[in-house]
């Protein structure tokens, strides 16, 4: 999956109320989604330096939320 950067910058400066929604009940704290986020930012979306947790997150959150997003 090609990750838009600019989408995923978008969505953990304007849409932290999105990401507080989708963790709801889950035990996962919306500071770890927004933590993989960042840490994709940092490595250029490269997806494959995401530890197996990391990835579990992205698939779980992070992946939902870019694909509905309007960019």
């Amino acid at each position: 999956m090609e990750i838009d950067l600019h989408q995923l910058q978008n969505l953990i400066t304007n849409r932290k109320a999105e990401i507080g929604e989708i963790v709801a009940g889950t035990g996962y704290l919306p500071r770890t989604v927004i933590g993989v986020a960042t840490f994709l930012l940092d490595n250029e979306g490269d997806i494959d330096l995401l530890s197996a947790k990391q990835l579990v997150t992205f698939e779980r959150f992070l992946k939902p939320l870019l694909e509905r997003s309007p960019g």
